[in-house]
């Protein structure tokens, strides 16, 4: 009924934003889906692919928080499309290393997956920029919720596919194939993203619900800095308990994302002895898992929110018991069955995706000002796991043969992103940045 009052443009731009990060998730989870073939073809180690796989971690680390800054800095829809563009095409040039000699392969690979992650950097501050403008702040948790289940979507999507590519036509169309389709969308996020101030098929109705909402409404870059420099800024916002709490969260909760990521197709083939298509359906189901638990946290945490309960408990307890729900992927260690595992795997996906509301929370208290650079705090470190978390189970699984002290490891780290959000991230609140002079503060949660 408010959609039907209010109008629905802000949902075609959500489901732009879905569109978009799927192809995201799909570009950089190409490589999981290539991984056993592409060991066996070049002969390398475990422990060698587990540094492949991190390559793309690296250079997104790095690069998340001048991402962030460039959008509060830059309109949101040039910095965005410019990003899309770049690591599409970084994508598709993955499909011609085979071309080059033996002892350039690996090497060229692991640049181009540099080259990847530092070109996709921008796209969740960027998610996050524009969910806070066309939102709402009783709606945003559930625009995040379907914003950020494209992770889940884009492997059920895409895994059987590119499973069934690689065995047919070998390791290198999947970068090909993928990269392709981000160069398609690149031109429909030209045509159809626009700001609420400038999207010309919104009604004054909608304009007037998000702006009463609390939404940002503008893509363009806000001039009100307060003076101060980025690493001001930055300074500020790891000072404050609630923002650290978050940004701690994220990394311990990401490991959970990039095992699945990485190694999860490994461990279907490796493992569980799984031909590469199987492994690719057998995926699906975890990561439609994932996008369900996304969706249900999301809505969730909305309905707490309007029927009059506080935004810190709207806010946690999907996050916590989400999170808590995705350590029972340790129990694979003791299943005996494929699909007793994989069924697990499926469990603790919905739970990871139940808990996935970290962007909501920069949402709703980064300040208005620097929404990007506190976005691209966040991932930086989220995605640190990107690097530790390949390579540690690159490192248990060669030293040990087996995938058991690896589950092990993802989901403790589940458990400690849960211990975060509870303890250490207080109160729910935007923290307010004023003129130079004058402390933080925080506005009233009235709700």
């Amino acid at each position: 009924m408010v959609a039907a009052k209010t109008g629905r443009v802000r949902y075609g731009i959500l489901m732009m934003l879905f569109a978009v990060t799927s192809v995201t998730f799909a570009d950089r989870s190409s490589l999981s889906i290539a991984g056993s073939a592409l060991q066996a073809d070049l002969g390398i180690d475990a422990v060698t692919l587990g540094y492949i796989f991190s390559a793309f971690g690296w250079a997104y680390v790095v690069a998340q928080i001048p991402g962030g800054w460039l959008f509060d800095r830059f309109d949101v829809k040039r910095v965005y499309s410019i990003a899309l563009f770049a690591w599409s095409l970084l994508t598709l040039l993955q499909g011609f290393v085979g071309w080059l000699p033996m002892a350039w392969t690996i090497a060229t690979l692991f640049l181009l997956r540099l080259a990847v992650g530092l070109a996709a950097a921008p796209c969740f501050p960027g998610n996050a920029r524009i969910i806070a403008a066309w939102f709402p702040t009783t709606e945003r948790a559930t625009a995040t919720a379907v914003s950020s289940s494209a992770q889940y979507c884009a492997t059920a999507l895409f895994a059987p596919l590119m499973g069934w590519v690689v065995q047919t036509m070998g390791w290198q169309q999947v970068f090909i194939v993928l990269g392709g389709c981000g160069l398609v969308l690149c031109g429909l996020w030209l045509k159809f993203m626009h700001g609420p101030r400038t999207h010309p098929h919104i009604g004054e109705a909608e304009f007037k619900h998000i702006e009463a909402g609390g939404g940002l409404l503008d893509l363009a870059p806000l001039e009100n800095t307060g003076g101060r420099s980025q690493r001001g800024y930055l300074g500020l916002l790891l000072r404050q308990r609630t923002l650290l709490g978050v940004y701690i969260g994220q990394y311990f909760s990401n490991a959970t994302t990039y095992f699945f990521l990485t190694w999860f197709p490994v461990y279907l083939v490796q493992e569980r002895g799984m031909t590469l298509v199987g492994a690719g359906f057998a995926a699906a189901l975890p990561a439609i898992s994932g996008f369900v638990g996304s969706l249900c946290g999301g809505l969730l945490s909305d309905g707490l929110l309007r029927r009059g309960h506080s935004l810190t408990l709207a806010r946690k307890l999907p996050i916590v018991s989400g999170l808590m729900l995705s350590a029972s992927m340790v129990l694979c260690i003791y299943a005996e069955s494929d699909a007793a595992a994989v069924g697990l795997m499926a469990l603790a996906f919905f739970g990871k995706g139940f808990g996935t509301l970290g962007w909501t929370l920069v949402a709703d208290t980064s300040p208005r000002q620097i929404v990007g650079l506190s976005g691209g705090l966040f991932n930086t470190f989220g995605n640190l796991a990107a690097i530790i978390t390949p390579i540690t189970v690159g490192y248990l699984v060669s030293r040990t043969g087996n995938f058991d002290l690896a589950l092990a490891y993802v989901a403790l780290n589940a458990i400690l992103a849960a211990l975060c959000y509870l303890f250490l991230v207080g109160r729910i609140e935007r923290i307010v940045f004023d003129a130079p002079e004058k402390a933080p503060g925080a506005e009233a949660n009235t709700r």
